[in-house]
């Protein structure tokens, strides 16, 4: 009698150190992102999802801290094309082309213009708010990039098959957000949901994202005109 007591209290102690070990680690939270309503792009799928708490927290202990990233301008084109940073942080904007560049971002998120710049120079970009920059170079159309801004720790990029995994989220109630691109606001908004998290594992299933049809997606310059056709004997325009 007395060993079964024993061997009874071992495991409840084993049991509740599984469970402390459990939560310290957190949950481990997969899904897939998939599109519909158009043709996958042929770089894959482009996608963040990210949670954040349902109810506020007592203090800022969860807010990631802001970060020093680089958005680079290269071979007319930004790498990388999709960037997540913390709210506060600040993004470098070098420009490594041997051409002049002009980086704005006029539509959601944060808004700005760094005016012309030269190669070998550099303009930075301090991001104090949530939101979904959409960035683009007044001279070449072709550039495009996407600076997500959260005020969560728990993200993660997609992979370019739409599978993604968040590691150590903290047990609880979370709402559960996603943005896509070439998709639009109200699709996006549709697919935020409350999600209860425990254990060690924790899948959200497939997010289906309706895709925008190509015309509303279309950018123009940032005096809202269409871009002028490249001129090569403009070396602000085009290679020397």
């Amino acid at each position: 009698m007395k060993g079964n007591r024993k061997l009874a209290l071992a495991l409840a102690v084993g049991l509740c150190g599984f469970v402390a070990r459990s939560a310290a680690q957190g949950v481990n939270v997969t899904g897939r992102v998939a599109y519909y309503g158009g043709t996958n792009p042929p770089g894959g799928i482009s996608a963040v999802v990210w949670l954040v708490p349902a109810a506020q927290p007592a203090s800022d202990t969860l807010a990631p801290k802001p970060m020093d990233a680089v958005l680079r301008q290269k071979n007319k084109a930004f790498e990388p094309h999709l960037l997540v940073v913390a709210k506060g942080s600040t993004v470098q904007f070098p420009n490594l082309d041997p051409w002049f560049h002009n980086v704005f971002s006029l539509f959601n998120g944060k808004k700005f213009d760094l005016g012309l710049y030269e190669a070998g120079t550099s303009r930075t970009v301090h991001f104090d708010r949530e939101g979904v920059s959409y960035i683009f170079c007044n001279i070449h159309p072709e550039m495009s990039a996407v600076v997500v801004v959260v005020s969560s720790p728990y993200y993660s990029i997609a992979a370019k098959n739409g599978e993604f995994s968040i590691a150590g989220v903290p047990p609880g109630r979370y709402m559960l957000r996603v943005w896509a691109e070439n998709s639009l606001p109200e699709t996006l908004e549709a697919l935020s949901r409350e999600e209860e998290l425990n254990g060690t594992m924790h899948s959200v299933g497939t997010l289906r994202v309706r895709q925008a049809d190509s015309g509303t997606t279309q950018h123009k310059n940032k005096y809202g005109q269409d871009y002028e056709p490249p001129s090569p004997s403009n070396p602000l325009y085009t290679q020397p």
